[in-house]
């Protein structure tokens, strides 16, 4: 499959929309959308004309030259096609390009593995967010 992506600096239709698939209906979190929305950027992944993936990415004002990920969503027909693989080595190329050196991230349990292939380092004890349990993670960024 060809892909074709594109970062924003505002919350995009398209974002909205997968994240209420992923997160509000298949996952029945309740608080989907926050003011990071307004201060991130939002890279959404297309199959063709349709916006398949998305996840954000912000400055992290507690560390310099860190950034975290976050809203990471593959709408379900397109998972275990690597879509969240190729989402991630954009953000990581983006952070980059703006001289990040730190990305942070907090995953869903469930998905502390596959962040940990990616080179994610898992920290801290494990919390509740929405109901759903969550760990801390984080990986250096080298500038090669």
């Amino acid at each position: 499959m060809e892909y074709k992506y594109k970062f924003f600096a505002y919350l995009p239709q398209e974002a909205k929309d997968i994240r209420t698939e992923v997160f509000v209906n298949e996952q029945k979190f309740e608080n989907e959308f926050d003011d990071i929305d307004d201060i991130a950027y939002h890279l959404i992944i297309w199959n063709g004309a349709k916006a398949i993936a998305n996840a954000r990415l912000y400055r992290d004002d507690k560390q310099e030259n860190s950034y975290i990920i976050g809203r990471l969503a593959v709408l379900k027909s397109y998972r275990n096609c690597h879509i969240g693989s190729e989402l991630m080595r954009l953000l990581e190329e983006k952070v980059k390009t703006l001289s990040g050196k730190k990305i942070s991230l907090s995953a869903q349990c469930r998905a502390r593995a596959f962040y940990e292939k990616l080179g994610y380092k898992a920290s801290g004890e494990i919390y509740l967010d929405e109901y759903c349990p969550h760990v801390h993670m984080e990986k250096l960024i080298n500038d090669k």
